[in-house]
This record gives C-alpha cells, structure tokens and sequence, in this order.
C-alpha cells in the first residue's frame, strides 16, 4: 500500500508540473523569473527532462536503500513543495487558484506525508 500511495503522489506532481505550464511557474523561480520570458519557459520545460529521468533512476534503483531513501526524499519533498505554495498563494505571479490546481498542489503532500507514515 505505501508505494501506491508514493506513486500516486508522484503522478500527482507530475501532473502539477504540467499545470504548473498553463500557470507560467517559471515565474515563481527565483532564478528563471530573471531571464527573459522565451528563455525561463523553455529552461523550465527541458530542466524537468534530466531531472524525472534521476528521479525514476533513483526509486527503479538496484540498490533497495536508495530505492528506499529515494522514495522518502521525495515524499519529503512533496511535502515541502505544498508548503511553499501555500507560503505563494498571495505571490502577485502565483496564479495556482483553480480547483485542478489547489487539489494537484494539496493532494500531492498529504500524499507525501501519508506515503511516509506507511512505510
């Protein structure tokens, strides 16, 4: 059961990460939102490509302990990563106000907290 529930809140970061587009994210980052518009869009579309692949690298690992510790990291960050938008939602360039947007960004780290209490 607790990797159902890790592979479930990957997907649902995952598919934040492809709201996050439609959102223009990018713009929350404290690095991209520098650069020119055109540069920091497609920055953070080809970034994703080296790191998921690390990240499915990481928890398809031979090693069971990386496996193990990859998963948590995660999970972790999950975590994290919804209370950073919570911290935004009042950021003048946060635009994650939809439904679809709230419940991919909440769902997300109860499901990274629950992945880790199960484990």
């Amino acid at each position: 059961m607790s990797d159902l529930i890790f592979y479930m809140g990957l997907a649902t970061l995952l598919t934040h990460e492809l709201d996050a587009m439609t959102h223009q994210e990018w713009q929350l980052l404290f690095i991209l939102r520098k650069l020119p518009e055109s540069l920091a869009k497609q920055l953070f579309v080809i970034l994703h490509i080296p790191l998921i692949s690390i990240l499915l690298w990481l928890i398809n690992n031979e090693s069971m302990i990386v496996e193990q510790w990859a998963k948590i990291a995660i999970s972790l960050f999950l975590i994290v990563h919804t209370g950073l938008h919570h911290r935004l939602r009042n950021h003048r360039r946060d635009t994650f106000h939809s439904l679809l947007s709230t419940t991919l960004i909440y769902i997300s780290g109860v499901l990274g907290l629950l992945h880790i209490l199960t484990i």
